[in-house]
């Protein structure tokens, strides 16, 4: 009998391995569901493994702002800037482009701010009660976040964000260049100054993921790597996928395959999902950690370079590059990591390299997440489209769609996130 050929009848099925995946799975489990994670490739294969782990809901701002075009352009030919567009003539691209471009507005921009900050401020609490709560060895810690500047000029622009930030609940310290380097030995002289978010905190992603991995089957989930979704089929009674390992009749489904969304939109009967999400693709290098690292995780701001220490680890990430479902590593923009931390650190790399990654990001068109029913299907949900964040929206992300399917008072507003507002 041939894999295709095998026909199973489960309650809750959720399509995607990643950290969006596996929290909607352990949500589901806590609600008492019984759940099957399937993935195409393997656990925390995707976006989820290389990004710098930082939980901040001091990010709310989204990509999209009122400079964001003008920083476009003048980047345009520079193959190494932190963004880069490559120039295409896909329609389902330049449709996103347009929206994304729409989007670059004052009103928009303080209207994606602030439904983000609701998901990640529930989500940077949640996500320390799980770690708490089902021993997850990930190296989280209440770390905050920084961000770091060179120049006063970018350092104002930024200021101009902060009564918004204050405003949703960010704690935000303001602090001189002199003054921040005393605070931190391993920052050379000449900083502008920095932005201080107090609530922020870090783990390590690829461990995180695991121990989500980990807990799901503990508590009776089953993930089935490398088994991919060929085709699902919604009807009034539940949904059928066809997969590589053979039929799933499930009761719900989860479609939580980050930025793959737009390649199996067809297969899945929402085509639309092409023109609303694409992938930006990201970067990172992760070392043996050098002596002297910065005390918290930081952004250095002029060349977009996050900067995260574990005690396993020492990472440089970031960069926004779209370039389609391009998977090659870019030394030209890998080495812009290690150029532009050398602008701030004493020790801007450790004494040896672990891994060098890339790794797709699921970019919505207005940088909101798609979370809730999937149109016109009665029981297909949908967690994707978290853009670079991924890790800091996974708890809650589980959360309200358990919640959701569940029929009950959701733990944030899901207005902002109907993936309606796309179809």
């Amino acid at each position: 009998m041939s894999p295709a050929s095998v026909e199973e009848s489960i309650d809750c099925l959720v399509v995607g391995a990643g950290v969006s995946g596996l929290a909607t799975a352990l949500a589901l489990l806590d609600d008492g569901r019984e759940v099957t994670v399937i993935d195409a490739g393997r656990i925390g294969g995707g976006a989820s493994h290389g990004n710098c782990g930082t939980l901040t809901p001091s990010h709310a701002p989204p990509l999209a702002g009122p400079g964001t075009l003008a920083r476009a352009a003048r980047w345009m030919f520079t193959p190494d800037a932190p963004l880069y567009i490559k120039p295409t003539l896909d329609p389902d691209a330049l449709r996103w482009m347009l929206g994304f471009a729409l989007r670059c507005n004052a009103r928009d921009f303080e209207a994606s701010a602030r439904a983000k900050y609701a998901l990640l401020a529930d989500s940077r609490q949640r996500i320390q009660q799980w770690v708490q709560r089902y021993a997850l060895d990930c190296e989280f810690a209440e770390t905050g976040e920084d961000y770091v500047f060179r120049t006063r000029r970018d350092m104002d622009r930024e200021l101009h964000d902060v009564p918004l930030l204050r405003e949703l609940g960010v704690d935000v310290e303001v602090v001189d260049g002199p003054a921040y380097e005393a605070r931190d030995p391993a920052f050379k002289p000449g900083l502008a100054g920095a932005l201080c978010f107090r609530g922020d905190a870090a783990l390590r992603p690829d461990r995180y993921v695991a121990e989500l991995a980990r807990v799901v089957r503990e508590r009776g989930g089953r993930i089935l790597e490398h088994c991919s979704l060929h085709a699902l089929d919604s009807g009034t009674q539940g949904v059928v996928a066809t997969t590589g390992q053979g039929v799933l009749r499930a009761r719900a489904a989860v479609l939580a395959t980050g930025a793959w969304a737009p390649r199996i939109a067809e297969a899945v009967g929402l085509p639309w999902l092409r023109r609303a999400i694409q992938p930006g693709k990201g970067y990172s290098i992760t070392y043996r950690p050098p002596e002297l690292t910065p005390n918290r995780p930081v952004i250095l701001y002029e060349p977009s370079v996050c900067v995260t220490a574990w005690p396993s680890g020492y990472r440089l990430g970031s960069t926004m590059e779209f370039s389609g479902f391009d998977d090659s590593l870019n030394q030209r923009r890998l080495g812009a990591l290690e150029r532009g931390a050398a602008q701030f650190l004493h020790q801007p790399v450790g004494p040896q390299v672990q891994e060098q990654w890339c790794g797709w990001r699921p970019m919505s068109r207005d940088d909101i997440p798609l979370i809730g029913r999937a149109p016109g299907h009665a029981h297909l949900w949908m967690a994707v489209g978290h853009g670079m964040m991924g890790v800091s929206m996974s708890a809650s992300t589980g959360q309200l769609l358990a919640d959701m399917i569940a029929g009950r008072t959701p733990c944030v507003d899901p207005a902002p996130f109907e993936p309606a507002r796309f179809a």
